[in-house]
This record gives structure tokens, C-alpha cells and sequence, in this order.
């Protein structure tokens, strides 16, 4: 028996990364099935390869309109209901400081692409799954980041979108209340294949495979490593649980290894 007996999901981005880590931890929570919007025909390969007709997988792109309600749909269609919609896919811009920019029409263009995906990519979830959630007295979880409330998680288009995630839970959890708990959670450096902007040629770049990345992020953290997906799954489960959080909405679960008190204290050598 798990937190999630017989509940369905439906999880953005969920072929790779966190998205990946926490479709496996629903199912070995319980859950009777998991609805997936992805990007590529490869990555919906992947997850039916993987998990069968567990999984209700839907090909498309989170900026559009039509794919999120076939998302929906099709989830619907092969379980019968919707309890949790799972907002995850995202883009990261690699740090891009406003002093690199080319010129003022980059600057337009990542900002475009950056927010469509992280912010309206979400907006358009919650507004596909809300009728369905409604009818369940389910829940909305959107990622976030570390970067939702700190500067330095990366540069300002991506530091500005996450920021704008928390008003958008924090306005859904307001709207939709009492029937829908809206909540969040915001992991720190992760490995994970998070890709970049096209705008910034960075769509064939992977966070996972930037020199150092993992050794400066757990030298920024008091915990000290670098967090995997599966590392943050279980915050996930707890939101969604009906039971473990029933009181729990507006809420986002930080994940960062400590960031708010970043920098590791001074430790004795051992003797």
C-alpha cells in the first residue's frame, strides 16, 4: 500500500529528469496511472517502453493550447478520472547575464521563449486539468527552483520566470480553493538534462553535462552534493497526497540543499 493508491497524474515533461523520477515514484506509490506530455516521439517511446499502458502518453508542446487539453483528455480517457496534474517541463538559460545578449531582439526572444515554457507552459495545464481536478478534489504541483526566490540560479529571464511561478501558484491555490490545492516544489542543482533556449542556441545543451557543474554546486550548499531527480520525488507524493496534506495549499517545498543559508561552514579536520 502506498500514499497514492489508485490515484492518476498527469506529469509535464515527463521523459527525462524530475519528471521521469517522480512518474516512477506515483507508480510505486500506488497510482493506477499516469497521463505524460512530452515533446519528442522519442521520449513517449521511452515511457511506454517502460512503464506499458501505465502510462497514457501524449505528444506535444507545453506552449500550446490544444496539446495541453489532449493531454488531459487522453489521460481521462484511459484511467476515467484526474487527481494530480504535475507541472514540470521547463527551460533553463544557462546564466545569460544581460550584458551578453546580442542585441535587444535576443533579449525579446529568450524572454519570449523562456516565459512561454515555464510560466504559460503552466498556466495552460492548470487551466486544461482544472474541471477534471475539480470534479476529483485534486491537486495542482508546479516546479519550480531555488531560483523562485534567490538570484544566482541562473540568468534573468529564467530567474524572472520562476519567480513569476510562485505568483501563479500562489493566485491558482487563491482561485481555486476549496476544490483544488495548488502547491509547489523548488529543487536546487540537480542532474538532470535540462535544455536551453533556441534563442540562446542552447536547445541541444544539457545542465547534466556542464563542466563542473556538479562539484560548484555542492560546494554552494551546507549539504554539500548535488541533488538527483529521485531526490525530490517524495515532496511530490506529499503534496499530492490527500491524506498527508489535506491542510496544504499556497505551499512550495524547497529542495536545494540548504540554498537560503548557502556556503558550507568551516569544518575540524578529522583526526
Amino acid at each position: 500500500m502506498g500514499w497514492l493508491n489508485d490515484d492518476v497524474a498527469l506529469v509535464t515533461g515527463a521523459n527525462s529528469g524530475i519528471g521521469l523520477a517522480v512518474v516512477r515514484r506515483f507508480l510505486a506509490e500506488g497510482a493506477k496511472g499516469i497521463g505524460a506530455l512530452v515533446r519528442s516521439a522519442s521520449g513517449a517511446d521511452s515511457l511506454r517502453k517502460e512503464f506499458g499502458d501505465r502510462v497514457a502518453v501524449t505528444v506535444g508542446d507545453v506552449r500550446s493550447p490544444e496539446a495541453n487539453a489532449e493531454a488531459v483528455a487522453h489521460t481521462l480517457n484511459a484511467f476515467g478520472k484526474l487527481d494530480t496534474l504535475v507541472g514540470n517541463a521547463g527551460v533553463w538559460d544557462y546564466f545569460a547575464p544581460l550584458r551578453k545578449f546580442a542585441d535587444g531582439q535576443q533579449v525579446a526572444n529568450t524572454f519570449r521563449e523562456v516565459f512561454d515554457i515555464n510560466v504559460l507552459g503552466y498556466l495552460l495545464a492548470a487551466y486544461a486539468a482544472a474541471p477534471a481536478l475539480r470534479e476529483s478534489r485534486g491537486s495542482m504541483i508546479f516546479t519550480l527552483s531555488n531560483a523562485a526566490f534567490y538570484a544566482g540560479g541562473g540568468g534573468p529571464a529564467y530567474v524572472a520566470s520562476k519567480h513569476a511561478g510562485v505568483g501563479l501558484i500562489k493566485q491558482l491555490a487563491y482561485e481555486l480553493a476549496p476544490d483544488v490545492r495548488v502547491n509547489g516544489v523548488a529543487p536546487g542543482g540537480t542532474v538532470t538534462p535540462l535544455k536551453g533556449p533556441e534563442s540562446l542556441g542552447k536547445q541541444g545543451s544539457k545542465l547534466s553535462e556542464i563542466p563542473g557543474f556538479g562539484d560548484a554546486v555542492a560546494d554552494a550548499v551546507p549539504l554539500g552534493f548535488i541533488a538527483q531527480p529521485e531526490d525530490h520525488a517524495g515532496h511530490y507524493v506529499l503534496l499530492a497526497s490527500r491524506t498527508n496534506s489535506p491542510a496544504t495549499t499556497a505551499a512550495i517545498l524547497q529542495s536545494d540543499g540548504g540554498w537560503e543559508v548557502r556556503g558550507r561552514p568551516a569544518r575540524r579536520p578529522r583526526n
